[in-house]
Order: structure tokens, then C-alpha cells, then sequence
């Protein structure tokens, strides 16, 4: 489990700035995948090992600098109760608004770590003036230049310092699915046709995180731990339909499970919200079941079930491979469908390919066609194995790995598909030199 780390502060203090450099950080470590960006706001960064989760709060706020108090504060209440720790982040040219004031009262009551972030700090005259963020009460200040990084070796040292050790997650070997989704997408009435009104069969297992309950289901021969993000803690202060919010959910839901059950209603269509929950889960390799609810209130003649999931796929290419299960959860409609295939997916996530025979069926596909040439190089790929991880991973070894495109990747990618059955499973292949 990783732990979740939010910055806080008023607009145009450079949060997204400093967010952008912890994650590129991380992006040039680990390779980018094209297309998988498109949230801006949620990313993973590592730093001297540890890896943790990003959370800029600031791309949450809609409108512009008059924003209301409330928003921010409201921002920084969700921050502390979700997050594992907290950067507040204060700006030493403005020197300390009565906003940031008002955010460090609120912090000052918390008993998580929080670090006091002073940023725009590029010379030694902005780093005396920085001594005036002292009297917000939190202690310790760190000083950085978000735009040339000066100062955020020092900060992350700090809050990897600072960040709680997250218990290694009990070893039970049953899967775990996450039903995630936006707000009304009909995340309950799912879990409740599931688990029905016969709920002597349920034991509820309080997660690991204070806020979901495992609930562990076994019915009709499958057993698995069922990671609900809808029904839990309601609360008062906060609407429910905050972006922000169900978002930081679904993250926490996500990291913690091995299958996401991606339910959302069909008569509000695949929208962008959608989308990012999708590449959350996409981009923390778990497999993934898109569930369309609601799917007895739609029109249909024969072609509608074929055009919506055209529809979809176009919305998550590349990675098309994925299983989409029409359901209704007021009627039960297929309900048990998505489970099955939920099992399904969970056991493709953990299929091992003996390295002989994915040599024998790569090889010559391969050989037939290679990569193209690139500046001139030919590359050669002698070798390919798949990685001892909890989920699918691929080497090929070659003697000149960097100039292999991505156009390449997706090939090969689309081929593993093609001859072994990954539906539903992020795929990563590297290139390493032999």
C-alpha cells in the first residue's frame, strides 16, 4: 500500500508546479505511457525507494483566484482526512495572506505530518524573508524554487522522513475487487444485488484504511474480498458530488485491490470522469471490468449494445483489451456475469507464460517483422522473458533497446494479446540490453 500524500494551499502558490516536478521525477524513471496523462491532478512519484501518491488539490477548484474560502477550505478538510500527509504550500512573495492563515489553523489541528512548503525561495534575499512563515505556527519550514527544483531533494528527504509505515497488508489469498465509479453511477444498488439480503454470508473486515470495509463475498462458488468505495462514511460536511472526493476514493480503492469493477451508468455515457478512473486503475496495472449499469433504461434496437461498446473502446484505445459486461443492478440483470468475469480477469492478471514458449511464439513473429530500422540502427531481439510480478511484465532483450519506438511496444503488446489471453490486464513490456 502506498501512502497518500495531498498538497494544500491557496491558488497560484505553484502547487501544480511542484506536483508536475514529482511526478515527471517519477515519469523519467519509469516510461511514460502515451496517452495515460490525461488527469492531471493524481500521480505516483518515488523518491530514495518509496513510493507514494500525489494528490494536487489545486486542480479541483473551478473558477479563478475569488474563489471562496469555503472551496479551499473544504479542500484542506478532505486533504486531512484522506491523506497520509499533507504539503502546505505558502508562497514567499506574497509573504503570509490572511488565506494561508486560515488554512494553518486548520492544520495546526492535525495529527498527521504536515510540512510548511515556502516556494518561489531563488536567492538568499527571498531565503531571510521565508523567517516570516514561522509565525503560521507549524514549525519547520522547507524552501524550494518550484520552477528550477532548488530545495526539493530536501523536502521529499523530509517527508519520506515523515511518512507512516504502511502495515504490509495481510496476506490472504483471496482476490480483491474493487467496485469504483463516479458518484450515482449505481455503485450500492450493484453491491447490494450481489451481496443480497442473505447477508449471513458476509463478514465485514474493516480495511486497512480507516474508510473501506471489506466485505468478504462467497456465493455460487467464488470466494473473493470485495473492496466497496460507495457505501462508506458519508459525510455531512461535504457534498457528495465534489470531484476531488470521489476521486481520492477511488485512488485508495484502487491501490488497494487486484480487479476494479469500473461501474457507470449508461444513460450518462463514458464521460471524463470515467475516463480518469479508468487510467487510475490502468496506470496501477490492476485488471479492469467495465460494468455498464442502468442498461434496462436505455433505448435499444439491435445494434445499440455493439455501437456502445465501439464507443468505449474508441474512449480507452490503446488498451481496448478489456471486458465490458451490460448490467442492471435495480433488475440482476447480469450481475453475476460481471463476477465471473471479474474471476476471470483476476486470473489472466496472474498468468505466468513459460519463458520457452513465449520464446517460441515471439520469436518468429518477430523474426518476420522486426522492428524498423531507426537513424539508420537495426535492432536485433534475441530473447524475451516474463518478469517474476505480481502482474504481467515483459523483457525483450536486444542490443539497442533505445531505439525501439513505442508504434513497436504496441505491436509486440498487441501480439501477447492476440496468443495469450490478458483480457482485462495492463500489459508492461520492457526493452533491456542483452
Amino acid at each position: 500500500m502506498s501512502n497518500i500524500v495531498a498538497i494544500v494551499g491557496r491558488p497560484n502558490v505553484g502547487k501544480s508546479t511542484l506536483f508536475n516536478r514529482m511526478i515527471q521525477r517519477r515519469e523519467a524513471i519509469v516510461d511514460a505511457t502515451s496517452g495515460v496523462t490525461r488527469d492531471r491532478h493524481y500521480g505516483k512519484s518515488d523518491w530514495n525507494g518509496k513510493e507514494f501518491s500525489l494528490i494536487d488539490t489545486g486542480g479541483y477548484v473551478v473558477g479563478s483566484d475569488d474563489i471562496f474560502e469555503q472551496e479551499i477550505d473544504k479542500q484542506v478538510e478532505l486533504a486531512i482526512d484522506e491523506a497520509d500527509a499533507i504539503l502546505f504550500m505558502v508562497d514567499v512573495e506574497a509573504g503570509v495572506t490572511g488565506m494561508d492563515e486560515d488554512v494553518a489553523k486548520l492544520l495546526r489541528k492535525v495529527n498527521k505530518p504536515v510540512l510548511l512548503v515556502v516556494n518561489k525561495v531563488d536567492n538568499s534575499m527571498r531565503e531571510a524573508q521565508a523567517v516570516e512563515f514561522y509565525s503560521l505556527g507549524l514549525g519547520e519550514y522547507y524552501t524550494i524554487s518550484g520552477m528550477n527544483g532548488s530545495g526539493t531533494g530536501e523536502l521529499l528527504d523530509a517527508l519520506i522522513e515523515a511518512l507512516p509505515d504502511k502495515p504490509e497488508e495481510e496476506e490472504n489469498d483471496l482476490p480483491r475487487f474493487a467496485v469504483v465509479g463516479r458518484p450515482n453511477a449505481g455503485k450500492s444498488s450493484f453491491i447490494n444485488a450481489l451481496i443480497g439480503e442473505e447477508r449471513y454470508i458476509v463478514t465485514d473486515i474493516a480495511g486497512t484504511t480507516r474508510d473501506s470495509i471489506d466485505t468478504k463475498y462467497d456465493r455460487f462458488g467464488f470466494e473473493f474480498n470485495l473492496v466497496d468505495t460507495a457505501g462508506i462514511r458519508r459525510k455531512s460536511k461535504v457534498k457528495e458530488d465534489l470531484e476531488f472526493y470521489s476521486v481520492m476514493r477511488s485512488v485508495r480503492a484502487i491501490e488497494h485491490c487486484d480487479v476494479c469493477l469500473l461501474v457507470f451508468d449508461a444513460t450518462r455515457g463514458f464521460d471524463g470522469q470515467v475516463q480518469n478512473i479508468f487510467w487510475l486503475a490502468e496506470r496501477n496495472h490492476k485488471g479492469i471490468v467495465i460494468l455498464v449499469n442502468k442498461w434496462d433504461l436505455v433505448e435499444k434496437d439491435n445494434r445499440t449494445v455493439k455501437e456502445f461498446e465501439q464507443m468505449i473502446r474508441k474512449e480507452i484505445e490503446p488498451f481496448t483489451d478489456v471486458p465490458i459486461v451490460f448490467i442492471s443492478a435495480m433488475t440482476k440483470q447480469r450481475i453475476f456475469k460481471a463476477i465471473e468475469t471479474a474471476v476471470e480477469v483476476y486470473k489472466n492478471r496472474s498468468n505466468r507464460i513459460s519463458t520457452s514458449k513465449l520464446n517460441d511464439v515471439m520469436l518468429p513473429i518477430i523474426e518476420n517483422q522486426p522492428p524498423p530500422a531507426y537513424k539508420g540502427k537495426y535492432v536485433k531481439i534475441k530473447f524475451c522473458t516474463q518478469l517474476p510480478t505480481k502482474y504481467p511484465q515483459f523483457a525483450f532483450f536486444c542490443n539497442l533497446p533505445q531505439y525501439l519506438r513505442d508504434p513497436y511496444k504496441r505491436f509486440l503488446e498487441n501480439k501477447l494479446r492476440e496468443h495469450f489471453n490478458f483480457n482485462g490486464v495492463p500489459i508492461t513490456i520492457y526493452f533491456r540490453k542483452k
